[in-house]
C-alpha cells in the first residue's frame, strides 16, 4: 500500500479539524469500536442516555474485505465500516466516543478525527496506548503542544488517553469522558458496552461458519 499518499491525505484532512464545541446540550452519547471478524472487521456502535448511561440502541456492520492493518493508518481501514454502522442508527448520538486516537497522532489525524470529519459529528478519541507524544502532569504533548490527556479511570489500572477528534474542545473531551466512566470498568461506559456487544456479535458470526466447515469436512 502507498503510505506516502495516505500520509498526504491525513495531513490535508487534519487542517479541517475543528477544536470547539458544536453542541449546547448533550442528551445521547455513543461509543464505537472495530474488531477483527474472520477476514474482515466488525464495527459496533451503541448509543446511551448520557445521564443514566442506559443503552438506547446498538448496531453492527461487517466489512468483509477490509484493507490491511497498518499502524498510523487505521482510519482508512476501519472508518468505512464505522460509517456504515452509524448510518444504521435511528437514535443519533450527540457525541461519539471512538476506540482509538483523536489528534494524538503523528499527523494529527487519528481514527476519531478521521471518523468525525467523515460524518461531520463531534468525536472523542479514547485509547489504551500512547502512540506518540510525551506525558507531563497528565497532559499529552506533541512537539510542545497540548493534544490530549492521560486519565487513570481506576486504581492500579493502566491509564487511558483522551483527545478531541472533531467538533469538540480539548477540555470538553476530558470532562465528558470523566462523566461516563462507571466503576469498576476501565473504559468509558459507551466503549465498554460497545466492546461487549461487538464481542458477542463476532461469536455469532463465527458459529455459523464453524457449522458450515463441520458439515463440509
Amino acid at each position: 500500500m502507498d503510505t506516502f499518499g495516505l500520509k498526504q491525505e491525513q495531513k490535508k484532512l487534519a487542517y479541517k479539524i475543528i477544536f470547539r464545541d458544536s453542541f449546547d446540550k448533550i442528551k445521547t452519547i455513543g461509543g464505537i469500536i472495530c474488531v477483527s471478524a474472520g477476514k474482515g472487521i466488525l464495527a459496533t456502535v451503541v448509543v446511551l442516555n448520557v445521564k443514566t448511561l442506559e443503552l438506547q440502541e446498538k448496531q453492527s456492520f461487517l466489512l468483509e474485505n477490509s484493507l490491511p492493518q497498518i499502524p498510523g493508518f487505521e482510519g482508512f481501514r476501519e472508518v468505512p465500516a464505522m460509517i456504515e454502522a452509524v448510518n444504521l442508527l435511528e437514535v443519533e448520538p450527540d457525541v461519539l466516543l471512538v476506540s482509538g486516537d483523536g489528534i494524538i497522532h503523528p499527523r494529527g489525524l487519528g481514527i476519531a478525527s478521521h471518523l468525525g470529519l467523515s460524518l461531520n459529528i463531534p468525536t472523542i478519541g479514547v485509547s489504551e496506548k500512547l502512540t506518540c507524544g510525551i506525558v507531563e502532569e497528565g497532559k499529552v504533548l506533541i512537539q510542545g503542544d497540548l493534544k490530549g490527556f492521560e486519565f487513570r479511570t481506576k486504581e492500579h489500572a493502566n491509564p487511558i488517553y483522551v483527545s478531541p477528534g472533531h467538533l469538540i474542545s480539548l477540555g470538553s473531551s476530558l470532562d465528558l469522558v470523566k462523566k461516563v466512566v462507571k466503576y469498576p470498568h476501565k473504559m468509558p461506559e459507551p466503549l465498554h458496552i460497545a466492546y461487549r456487544v461487538g464481542k458477542k456479535k463476532v461469536k455469532e458470526i463465527k458459529e455459523p461458519q464453524a457449522r458450515v466447515e463441520l458439515a463440509t469436512s
